[in-house]
């Protein structure tokens, strides 16, 4: 089960008491106080950690505490300190404090720790308060106390490239095509219900990852549909990738604006994200009309189509590209898609061409 967002309470140990006691031994008179220390309580650390993918395995456990200190023993023997509590989370997941809503930590890389709340101190044995009018002191230090906060932690998937678009315009095809991620794919709105992560590989060994969340529809910004509970995992994405159904009642400008709209709506930050254009399901309707369409929707965006085949683009398909994306390119204008092109994921129709430009696209971002 796929869970995002979860409140919890963590507390760290209590430190342990410290202990009153003397030295009692044959031939020894009057032996003096000994007492040792209480341990200290255990902390709590948060660890990020990359075998991890969900919030799920807080669900039935929201109460979590490090272990308390023991207390201190005779002979001047400090008591164990509890062990450290040690709270495991994918990359992404941000630790909310619930009481000021502060973000207080943002794990992101595996094998990142960070203390979030010390243990309380071992209190102190009698031993520490002898003096030459207190030859026996009878009392010692409790453990200082735990402390216990009630968090919100949030699950921002990381990704490269981000999928959008409305519901069953093909994104779950498209991923499962070009990634290792299987996720349900059929011919109804809705199949995604949960964002997925895949890996697509270029080459030998380069590669970037590529995430699909539920579709958007009108008015997901205001809570409609499934948008806005998960438009969340691609606000950490550098580079957007807008799928737009070519053979759908909804003509290519509507659904763009649409789009556009919410995601804005949404995030200032996703507005002015690296963005390129799929027209999926190139396959449904004939090469005439694709070109056809894809030209005036390339029109209507005021940029002009590809005369030659790019990186593998079909020509005859028709497309756009913004400059000639060699290795020396830095900038481009992001107001601009970075490529608008028909595609096909079950005839693989430019899928190879749309690859390695969406690569391109993630090295500049990366940069």
């Amino acid at each position: 089960m796929f869970t995002d967002h979860v409140q919890i309470t963590v507390s760290s140990g209590k430190g342990g008491a410290g202990c009153v006691a003397f030295r009692r031994e044959k031939f020894v008179v009057n032996g003096g106080p000994n007492g040792g220390d209480g341990g200290k309580g255990g902390d709590v650390i948060f660890r990020c950690d990359n075998n991890t993918h969900t919030l799920s395995h807080f669900k039935g456990n929201k109460n979590l505490k490090a272990e308390n200190g023991r207390p201190g023993l005779g002979s001047n023997m400090t008591g164990k300190s509890g062990e450290k509590l040690v709270v495991v989370v994918p990359p992404g997941t941000q630790v909310i404090d619930l009481e000021s809503g502060e973000v207080v930590f943002d794990l992101l890389k595996h094998g990142q720790e960070e203390l979030f709340i010390k243990g309380g101190r071992g209190g102190l044995g009698n031993t520490h308060f002898k003096s030459s009018t207190n030859q026996q002191p009878r009392y010692a230090q409790p453990g200082e106390a735990g402390i216990t906060k009630k968090i919100k932690l949030d699950l921002k998937l990381i990704a490269d490239v981000g999928l959008v678009g409305f519901p069953n315009v093909g994104k779950s095809t498209l991923i499962s095509t070009v990634s290792n991620a299987r996720p349900e794919v059929a011919n109804y709105e809705f199949t995604t219900l949960t964002p997925k992560l895949g890996q697509v590989n270029v080459g030998d060994f380069d590669s970037f990852v590529m995430a699909d969340i539920p579709g958007i529809i009108e008015g997901a910004s205001d809570g409609k549909g499934l948008g806005l509970k998960f438009l969340r995992h691609i606000e950490r994405t550098k580079t957007l990738l807008f799928m737009i159904d070519i053979a759908t009642y909804r003509d290519l400008q509507t659904q763009f604006e649409t789009l556009r709209e919410e995601l804005e709506k949404f995030s200032e930050k996703l507005s002015v994200t690296n963005y390129a254009i799929a027209l999926t399901r190139a396959d449904t309707i004939q090469a005439e009309d694709v070109k056809l369409k894809t030209q005036e929707f390339i029109e209507m965006l005021g940029l002009n189509m590809g005369e030659k085949s790019f990186y593998g683009f079909s020509s005859e398909l028709g497309f756009y590209e913004q400059g000639d994306l060699d290795d020396e390119m830095i900038e481009f204008d992001n107001s601009k898609p970075f490529f608008i092109a028909p595609i096909s994921s079950v005839m693989k129709t430019n899928i190879e061409a749309m690859r390695y430009s969406l690569y391109k696209l993630v090295k500049l971002a990366r940069r």
